[in-house]
């Protein structure tokens, strides 16, 4: 067997494991609520809205910070596109039934996380270009992420690497648009 597969199934074991866990808990209804908001405002409307606001608030690097942003989120749909279709990985509530979760998922593959990746492909040049929007801007992008695992929609495996992608594409696009 190869190092490579000998990885992969390491790393799959392990998403396995975290989503049997995950969906055989019965989370507080607080999180609940949460993980479910958060997953909504990934569906892209949130980030509509934060752009409309820095248009009007934005100061002079709101057009700069925008298109860094826009650039950055345009990459990352492509990117999950491609990725999502070369590699066709099931969801984990394709693979097995979620105690709580009625969320559908918006495509049919889970690797990577489209939702984690798009969140910090946005977050990350906004950071850079306002500080003091970093606090809320990350833990807005670190809810969508961890609702991803907890909703069902995606496996551990699948958030880190969209938010990781995610990070490096909005910080590319930081470097751009500077």
């Amino acid at each position: 067997m190869s190092a490579k597969r000998m990885v992969w199934q390491f790393i799959e074991a392990r998403d396995h494991d975290v989503m049997r866990r995950v969906h055989h808990w019965r989370a507080p209804r607080w999180l609940r609520v949460w993980m479910i908001s958060a997953t909504r405002l990934g569906d892209g409307w949130i980030w509509y809205s934060v752009g409309i606001a820095l248009l009007f608030f934005g100061g002079d690097l709101r057009f700069v910070a925008i298109a860094a942003s826009a650039a950055a989120e345009a990459a990352a749909v492509g990117l999950f596109r491609i990725v999502k279709n070369a590699n066709k990985r099931k969801r984990p509530c394709q693979l097995e039934a979620h105690c709580w979760s009625n969320v559908l998922p918006p495509d049919q593959f889970s690797f990577p996380s489209g939702h984690s990746m798009s969140a910090f492909a946005i977050a990350v040049p906004l950071c850079i270009f306002y500080p003091e929007l970093q606090a809320p801007l990350l833990v807005l992008s670190v809810s969508i992420a961890v609702s991803r695992v907890i909703l069902g929609m995606h496996f551990v495996s699948d958030v880190v690497v969209g938010s990781l992608l995610g990070i490096g594409l909005g910080y590319g696009s930081y470097l751009v648009f500077r």
